[in-house]
């Protein structure tokens, strides 16, 4: 069974990271963020599943489950003898991913709880206007959906960079991209080598809302300029506009709004990311039928 936990715990997410990271260069900002949030939301699935079933073959190596069950824990044991140490290791990190899970899953609970108090104000509007000398600007997550300003904010922007902002925060709302930043960050939770795809994520959803924006003002300079004085002015408690808390970030925004560059989709690359994760999945499914198998052989 050595091999699933090679593949699916090891290999599969260091490749999709790495295929990943390279087909993001090759496609538009919204559809790279999506491949990459799903990718390492399935390997980071196929990574914990392997860990579940080789501490199930874990404690399945003990003499005392022998007993209770009546298998011959020597037979379980033998099928990773060269390995010993991956049973083991595998029950020593479940727990450690599912701390990290649950303890990611409660902050975003907790997010979540502190922007409805926004989202529960009373008003019929879209735009929530807080007075508030912070300058801060971020969306919230309906029913309802709500995009909150501090005039602090509104004290910096002219009109049309005020309207950039405002075109930004629509586009996190419609293109889902909260649910997309959630999932990335639990996947890296379950697995820290995906950490960089979830950075990624991050960095691709604020490029997604700044050429959509761009488009609905028509003015790629007045956003590149929204962009540069939210970062400069802003806290980094919410999640708007400002990423001054991400170095060179909010530098790499500019410059692919001033100077864009051409993508090429290329098919295959979308594929790859994808097809790893989704292949590894399937070869947990083949790992889940060998633990049984041998369970079965050991009686």
């Amino acid at each position: 069974m050595f091999d699933h936990f090679a593949w699916s715990v090891l290999l599969v997410p260091a490749l999709t990271v790495a295929v990943a990271l390279l087909a993001s260069d090759f496609m538009p900002p919204r559809r790279a963020a999506a491949v990459l949030a799903w990718s390492a939301a399935g390997a980071a699935a196929a990574s914990t599943a392997n860990l579940v079933l080789f501490a199930v073959k874990a404690l399945a190596e003990l003499p005392a489950a022998g007993r209770v069950f009546g298998w011959s824990s020597d037979v379980v044991a033998n099928d990773t003898r060269a390995v010993p140490w991956v049973s083991w290791l595998s029950l020593a990190l479940l727990p450690i991913a599912a701390t990290a899970f649950f303890r990611t899953r409660n902050r975003h609970r907790a997010a979540l709880a502190f922007a409805a108090g926004f989202a529960g104000l009373p008003s019929d509007r879209e735009v929530l206007v807080v007075p508030d000398p912070a300058p801060e600007a971020f969306s919230i997550e309906g029913p309802p959906a709500r995009i909150v300003v501090t005039t602090g904010m509104l004290d910096l922007l002219d009109d049309r960079q005020i309207a950039a902002l405002l075109a930004h925060e629509r586009e996190h709302l419609r293109g889902g991209h909260h649910r997309l930043a959630r999932m990335a960050e639990l996947a890296c939770a379950l697995h820290p080598l995906l950490r960089i795809l979830a950075r990624r994520v991050d960095y691709l959803i604020e490029r997604a809302a700044d050429e959509s924006a761009a488009v609905s003002v028509g003015d790629r300079r007045s956003v590149a300029l929204a962009v540069g004085t939210a970062a400069l002015a802003g806290t980094g408690a919410g999640p708007g506009l400002h990423l001054a808390d991400q170095p060179g970030v909010v530098p790499r925004r500019v410059r692919e709004l001033l100077r864009p560059r051409r993508r090429r989709l290329a098919r295959s690359l979308l594929i790859l990311p994808i097809a790893l994760a989704g292949f590894s999945l399937v070869w947990t499914l083949e790992a889940a039928r060998d633990l049984l198998e041998l369970l079965h052989a050991a009686t």
